[in-house]
């Protein structure tokens, strides 16, 4: 059983945040900081997205139990829909 975290938690942890960058484990375990927006492949169908499109990824979200959301086209994804190109 999950528990969601209180609006104090995440706010705790948001301090330490940017909805403009995202840090990523490059195949050769470098760790690279990718500024928005950035490009991402989509892995599956998902919304109006087709597998295979190339789309940028304009912020960088999370939810209430901190699952990383894509915002792209004003629209909210789950980031494992998805395949960071750098």
């Amino acid at each position: 059983n999950c528990e969601k975290m209180t609006k104090k938690e995440l706010a705790e942890v948001l301090k330490y945040t940017s909805p403009n960058i995202i840090y990523v484990v490059t195949w050769n375990n470098v760790l690279k900081k990718v500024f928005c927006p950035f490009k991402v492949m989509v892995l599956q169908d998902v919304g109006n997205l087709k597998i295979g499109d190339v789309v940028l990824v304009e912020a960088v979200k999370v939810d209430l139990s901190l699952k990383t959301i894509f915002m792209i086209d004003n629209q909210a994804y789950y980031y494992h829909n998805f395949h960071i190109i750098i």
